[in-house]
Order: C-alpha cells, then sequence, then structure tokens
C-alpha cells in the first residue's frame, strides 16, 4: 500500500516503508489475487481494470504516483471512485490501446468502462519545469503496459537522480526538535559544577 502517508523518514535521511496490511505474497508462479489492494490514488490502471495476476509492477505505478506528488505538492490523481480513478489516468496519459498495452482489451473490466478518447499524454503540461530526465522517469513509471514499465533498478540508474540539486548527505537532514535539542544542548549544571572541582 505505498502512498505518501506510508513513508516515514528518519532525522538520518532513512525512508521507512509502513502499513503492510494490503501486502501480498509474491512468488513464481504468479498465482490470481484480488485487484482490491493499493489505496485509490495510486492504484495501478491494470488493477482499475480487474486484472488477476499482479506483480511488482503495480508497486513501481504507485512509486510513480508518490514522485509525482512530491514535485506537485499534492496528489497526481485524486479519484472519487474506480470509474473518476481511469478517468483521471486517461486524461494524464491517453486512452490505452493494444498498440500500446497488448492484453489490454482482454482485461476483465475493459467492457465496462467507456473511456475518453484523449490521444495524448499530459505529463508535460503537467510538470513544465521538470527536466527531460525526470519527465522520462515518470514516463517510465506510468507506461501501460506492466511489462514495459520500470523496475526499481532502473529507476536508481535514472539521470535524473545525477542532475542538480543533488540529495543532501544525511548529516544535514532537518531534525526532530527534540534530537535537535539533544543534539545542541549544553551541558547541564550538575556536569558544569563536577568539571569545576577541583
Amino acid at each position: 500500500d505505498l502512498k505518501v502517508s506510508n513513508l516515514l523518514m528518519t532525522d538520518k535521511g532513512c525512508v521507512k516503508t509502513a502499513d503492510f496490511g494490503l501486502a501480498r505474497a509474491y512468488g513464481v508462479p504468479v498465482k490470481p489475487m484480488t485487484p482490491k489492494v493499493v489505496t485509490l490514488w495510486y492504484r495501478a490502471p491494470e488493477l482499475l481494470l480487474g486484472t488477476t495476476t499482479q506483480t511488482t509492477s503495480i508497486d513501481m505505478w504507485a512509486v510513480g504516483c508518490i514522485l509525482a506528488e512530491l514535485l506537485a505538492h499534492k496528489p497526481l490523481l485524486p479519484g472519487t471512485s474506480e470509474i473518476h480513478q481511469i478517468d483521471l489516468i486517461v486524461q494524464l496519459l491517453g486512452t490505452p490501446s493494444e498498440n500500446i498495452w497488448p492484453g489490454f482489451s482482454k482485461l476483465p473490466l475493459v467492457g465496462q468502462y467507456s473511456l475518453r478518447k484523449q490521444p495524448y499524454n499530459n505529463l508535460k503540461h503537467k510538470f513544465p519545469w521538470l527536466s527531460e530526465a525526470g519527465l522520462r522517469l515518470l514516463h517510465f513509471l506510468f507506461m501501460y503496459d506492466p511489462k514495459k514499465r520500470a523496475t526499481a533498478g532502473d529507476c536508481l540508474e535514472s539521470s535524473y537522480f545525477k542532475e542538480k540539486p543533488l540529495p543532501c548527505e544525511p548529516e544535514l537532514m532537518p531534525t526532530f526538535p527534540h534530537h535537535r535539542n539533544k543534539r545542541a544542548a549544553p551541558a547541564t549544571s550538575e556536569g558544569q559544577s563536577k568539571r569545576c572541582k577541583p
């Protein structure tokens, strides 16, 4: 259930993933599973269209939503229902088809939706300030075809993370007040009096 509110950061800059309530065991061969996983705003289109097979690519779609939310300072696809969620995805990325997503027409719920005709990918319009490398990373995370979607390894190799501004060093990360106060706390009067004694 990857989403911004389930990511916790320590004062050392270490990100921790929390809340595994919707987690599923994943292995080979892939077993049929319910598509009712992942919070709606971060749910991959194949889940919304009723796929019964899931891979780690659904997590990578959620990673794309999280990255976009951090860039925009607000949720990217705040759908109010599954139908609305699909419509928001189509508005942003264009209408899916067999050409760009082999097997799309065979997904269980495709016949239940009338998708709007939208031929354009609007990521560049949504993030006009983002570099080409950043847009390329988002494009790969938001591929309709789960087999073509970026993996975690692909993301780590992205040139976007080598651009300026570079991440700050862990010791320069902002800290929580009680940690900051602990680090900067002056010596206690008791400690000072012990040092002053001959």
